[in-house]
């Protein structure tokens, strides 16, 4: 009789009521949405605190070169082919999905400007980005997640190496380092494939094209797609690493860290990418307000 008479005062005390499932409804996603927020807090921390130790470790103690030099030409040289090859492509499908547009409006001759800004300022970073997180960062957190797994990473500690100063602090320099490479030669192989099919096969004027891209296209512009680059290679670095150390047991868990590491960058990426165009834009109009080209 008394919970009787209690359901009958409140409505939402009854859970098969209307009400009753409307607040348990409530609660469950309150439930949800706060545990992703703890999960996403937890993660930050743990990424910060993850990072701080590879950068005591990276100034206090210097990785040796019979570690650093096989990281480097794993991260750099073998992504070389596909860099160039991706941005190369890009120009090409560039080109192609501007040059009818702009035939339209007979500004034909500036598709040499639009092509190479779009490359040295945007496509270029982040392509070369995205490559390397997809053939580089996946490695990594395949790589240290099996170590990890076959208690590797346990055997280092044991033996006295820091596994973060043997294992981390070297990819992370060849990310960082070499990344403005991988961006320097997506955009020389983007504009040389988006002036082939401009000047090869559209018919754009060889000298207009180039007079072009010389007047709309400054060393800022350059400046800043390779300044966004090392952000992106020093991201894809730590969250891959990560990634890799914190890898849940099993084959299936080794697969989730390569899996999470890729998306991970190339989210981060982006929105690394928005935040530094404001913050390059601010700086470009504060040195020259008229909006005048470093040439």
């Amino acid at each position: 009789m008394p919970y009787q008479d209690q359901t009958a005062r409140n409505p939402f005390a009854d859970p098969n009521s209307f009400s009753g499932r409307l607040v348990s409804g409530f609660v469950r996603i309150a439930n949800a949405w706060g545990r992703v927020v703890i999960e996403g807090v937890t993660s930050l921390g743990d990424i910060s605190v993850f990072t701080w130790r590879m950068i005591i470790w990276m100034v206090t103690a210097r990785p040796r070169p019979e570690t650093m030099m096989p990281t480097f030409y794993a991260v750099g040289v073998l992504s070389l082919p596909v860099v160039a090859l991706t941005g190369t492509f890009i120009g090409m499908v560039l080109a192609i999905q501007s040059y009818h547009q702009f035939e339209l409006m007979g500004l034909e001759s500036k598709l040499g400007a639009v092509i190479t800004m779009s490359l040295v300022r945007e496509l270029g970073p982040v392509l070369a980005a995205t490559m390397l997180a997809g053939r580089v960062g996946s490695a990594m957190a395949a790589v240290i997640g099996t170590m990890r797994v076959t208690e590797q990473i346990d055997a280092l500690t044991a033996m006295g190496a820091n596994p973060i100063h043997y294992l981390v602090v070297p990819r992370f320099l060849a990310c960082v380092l070499l990344i403005p490479a991988l961006t320097i030669m997506a955009d020389f192989m983007g504009i040389v494939g988006g002036y082939f099919f401009s000047v090869v096969i559209f018919g754009v004027d060889h000298a207009a094209y180039l007079r072009n891209s010389r007047e709309f296209v400054g060393g800022f512009d350059f400046f800043s797609g390779v300044f966004k680059s090392f952000f992106f290679g020093a991201t894809i670095a730590v969250i891959s690493c990560f990634r890799g150390f914190h890898c849940q047991a099993g084959a299936e868990g080794v697969g989730r860290a390569a899996t999470a590491a890729f998306v991970q960058s190339f989210v981060m990426i982006l929105a690394l990418d928005i935040v530094l165009n404001m913050f390059l834009d601010g700086v470009y109009y504060s040195l020259w307000p008229g909006g005048s080209k470093l040439l």
